[in-house]
This record gives C-alpha cells, sequence and structure tokens, in this order.
C-alpha cells in the first residue's frame, strides 16, 4: 500500500486540528503579566478531556495563568503513575515578520505554522489527540495517567510548574517518571538512518541581576568610585570568559553514539569538531559542551552630566549538572568585590540515566513506526519544567515524537520566525505515542 492510500486513525486526523486550534489561542507570555494568559487554552483542553470523561480540573495562582490537571485511571493503579506535562504559553511572536500569522494554525506546505507548533502545542495536541482516541475505544493505559497542561514555563514556571510542586505535591506525590517537550526528535544521518534525541538532561538556569553601587557625582568632576565604570568591567569579564570543556555522562554519551553512526573515532580533545557535523542542531548540542553565561541587559545613570550612585545589569547563566558550586565560585571570581549579584530566576540542572523500562518503551514504539531509528540521550541547553518536577523525585525525559526531513531546521524554530512543525510528523508522533503508552 502506498504511503498516500494509508488509512488515518481518529487521532492522527484528529491531531492535526487540536495542534491549529491550540495555536489559535494567543497566549504569549511577556513575563509581566501584560499578556493574555493561558486561562482559554486551559478551558479549551479540560472541554476536550471532559468529551471523553475525562474530569480536570484548574489551578491558578495568579488570575488568568491557568494550570490544567487531570488523572486517567489505568489497569493497575498499584503501579507510579506516568506523568505526562506540557506547558500552554508561547513566547511572543511578531506578525509582519512571519510568512503566515503565528496565531492563524494555517496549513501550507505540508505543516502547521504558528507560533507554538514547535513550543509545545504539537506535543500538547499529540498526548490529546492519542488519549482521547484510546478512551473512546476503551483502552486503558497500563498504569495511571498524571496529565498536566501549564502555564508559565517560559518565564521560569513560577506561575506554573513551581506553584503547583510548591503547594499543590500531592497532585505528583506518587509519579516516578515523566515525559514532555525537547526530545524524541529526528536528527538524519544518512536515508535509511536517523538518531531520536531523548533528552535526559538540561543545564540549570541562573538568570541573574548584578548590582555596582559608586559614588554619585558631576560628570565633569574626576571620580574614582563610578558604578557604571565598575559594572562595564565586571560584564566585560563575564561575557568574554569560557568555560572549559566539560562533558556530562549524557553529553559524552550522546557524542560517542554520534561517532559511531559516522563511522569516526570520539576525539575528546576535538569534539567541537564532531559537534560541528550536526548542521542545524549543532549549536544547540554545542552548547551543552561547557557552562555559558551572557549579558543580557544593561542599565544605570538618567543624564548625561549625572555619574549615578548604582548601576545594573542582567545575565543569563547557564551550568551543567554536577557543576554548579564551580560555576557560581567563577562568576564571583569575574565579578570581583565591588559588584553584588542576586537571582531572577535559579533553577538547578538535572539528569537521569538512559535505562529502564521507560527508555526500552520508547525505542521499541520509535522502530515500530521507523526502522531506521535509533533513541539516543542527550542533554538540552535550555530549560524545561522537569527541573520543578525533579524536586520530587521525578525521573524526566523530553520525548515528544517526530520524524522530521533532514532539511527542516528544528532547533532553529524554538522561539524563531515561521515556526512550523510537519503534518505528516505531527501523525507520526499520536502513532509512537500511542504505542509508549501501551508499554509504559
Amino acid at each position: 500500500m502506498a504511503e498516500s492510500d494509508k488509512v488515518l486513525s481518529a487521532a492522527e486526523v484528529e491531531v492535526v486540528d487540536l495542534c491549529r486550534e491550540l495555536i489559535e489561542f494567543d497566549t504569549s507570555n511577556y513575563g509581566d503579566h501584560s499578556g493574555p494568559g493561558e486561562r482559554k487554552a486551559a478551558e479549551y483542553v479540560a472541554a476536550k478531556l471532559d468529551e471523553v470523561g475525562v474530569e480536570s480540573r484548574i489551578y491558578e495562582k495568579h488570575p488568568g495563568r491557568s494550570n490544567v490537571v487531570a488523572r486517567i485511571t489505568g489497569e493497575d493503579s498499584t503501579r507510579p503513575p506516568l506523568l505526562i506535562h506540557g506547558h500552554l504559553d508561547v513566547v511572543p511572536a511578531a506578525p509582519e515578520d512571519w510568512t503566515h500569522h503565528p496565531f492563524a494554525g494555517e496549513i501550507a506546505d505540508g505543516c502547521v505554522w504558528g507560533r507554538g507548533a514547535v513550543d509545545m502545542k504539537n506535543m500538547n495536541a499529540m498526548v490529546l489527540a492519542m488519549l482521547r482516541q484510546r478512551l473512546r475505544e476503551g483502552r486503558r493505559p497500563p498504569r495511571d495517567i498524571v496529565l498536566a497542561f501549564l502555564a508559565d514555563e517560559e518565564a521560569g514556571g513560577t506561575w506554573g510548574a513551581q506553584y503547583l510542586v510548591a503547594e499543590h505535591p500531592e497532585l505528583f506525590a506518587d509519579c516516578d517518571s515523566a515525559i514532555s517537550e525537547v526530545g524524541g526528535f529526528s536528527f538524519t544521518v544518512k536515508d535509511n538512518r536517523r538518531l531520536y534525541l531523548v533528552e535526559t538532561a538540561e543545564k540549570g538556569i541562573a538568570w541573574m541581576k548584578l548590582t555596582a553601587r559608586g559614588t554619585a557625582g558631576h560628570g565633569s568632576m574626576i571620580n574614582r568610585d563610578n558604578a557604571v565604570t565598575e559594572l562595564a568591567e565586571a560584564v566585560a569579564r563575564l561575557g568574554r570568559h569560557e568555560f572549559p570543556l566539560h562533558l556530562t555522562p549524557t553529553v559524552r554519551t550522546f557524542l560517542e553514539e554520534l561517532c559511531e553512526e559516522f563511522g569516526i573515532p570520539f576525539e575528546e580533545k576535538d569534539v567541537e569538531a564532531t559537534v560541528a557535523r550536526l548542521g542545524p542542531i549543532a549549536r544547540m548540542v554545542g552548547a551543552t559542551l561547557r557552562n555559558t553565561l551572557n549579558p543580557t541587559v544593561l542599565g544605570g545613570g538618567y543624564k548625561a552630566n549625572v555619574i549615578p550612585g548604582e548601576a545594573t545589569a542582567q545575565v543569563d547563566g547557564r551550568f551543567l549538572p554536577g557543576t554548579e558550586d564551580a560555576y557560581f565560585a567563577k562568576i564571583d571570581e569575574l565579578l570581583g568585590p565591588k559588584v553584588d549579584r542576586e537571582f531572577i530566576h535559579h533553577l538547578p540542572a538535572v539528569e537521569t540515566s538512559f535505562d529502564g523500562g521507560l527508555v526500552n518503551a520508547m525505542s521499541e514504539s520509535l522502530l515500530a513506526e521507523d526502522p531506521g531509528a535509533k533513541a539516543v540521550p542527550y542533554c538540552l541547553s535550555g530549560g524545561t519544567d522537569a527541573k520543578s518536577f525533579s524536586r520530587l523525585g521525578v525521573r524526566n525525559y523530553g520525548f515528544a515524537p517526530l520524524k522530521l526531513p533532514p532539511e527542516l531546521d528544528f532547533a532553529g524554530m524554538f522561539h524563531g520566525v515561521d515556526e512550523r512543525v510537519p503534518v505528516d510528523g505531527l501523525q507520526f508522533g499520536v502513532r509512537v505515542l500511542d504505542r509508549f503508552v501501551g508499554l509504559s
């Protein structure tokens, strides 16, 4: 039977509309409550669950910043539940920069276009479509599933995962593992071979405010205690510093698997050359070879002829699992004694091993739909809500399976312009997730 003649399941058909409709909800997160919030999207998700007999509840710490949590009873409720979580918010988008309006959910060139198509309304749609079909057909999962559709992930999860873990931990207390975003997507090695990158680790986040204080005065006078000068020098030291190469277990395993697929030796002294062979995802993977810190915001002063008594900056720090203490010690050394730092957001690095029944279920599910598949672990340079759930002892994996065309710059579309996901990729993901849930 030709690929075009295949009869699609109800979930494969529905996932496209679910993804489109979720994109149509503008859930832009500006980080300051000035956006529309997630309430309408949360009510939509709750209604879709209600249609198949799943009772859910909406939790809000701040009006409009909505989280949907539900529990689906499995065949054996004595087993620890599987947590499946996704966030409903998206980063802002400027329509004038896009080929198709970012909140129209248009289908063009075989893709669903719009803000959130990649990050991460695609996964939300795949999960909803898969579970709705299962429940309509009376196919209960082997164990309970806890569903969480969350707010505020794009600003650190304060009103989403962090709030639920802090104030409603009982919702997830018996979960032992979880799947969510930024993993399970394919990287084509050659025509009949694809690596599917499963996220098993992610760097920690340290968004920091830096403050230098000095002596205020007239701009025409000599001033040896200028806060702007002190801050500028400290920011330059931070921005120019290159942290040393540090291969975590996850990164090392990924690079070894990559070298094996390319038929080249693993050269630890030249891993950056190996990463360069990854094409579009090289920047994402390359950022996991070492800790990083980037200055992002500068502020200070209010008039050209007035030396201010204080100057501030903001920096985005990302640290690898197992390196946090040494990382902050180095930052303090670079800052010097006259610049203070405080956290805007501080979330841990997380890492789990790539083994066990859940990993076996991922590999088997991918192979059933793609005989050229091989699941491999990787470390994410950014962060997800996995950081919050890890505090409850949950093992977290990024597994939102997508079989992608090799020419698609998937990594570049995270927070980018013209975000889109292939329709057949969504349908592939539904099939893989359905099999995965059945095996988990």
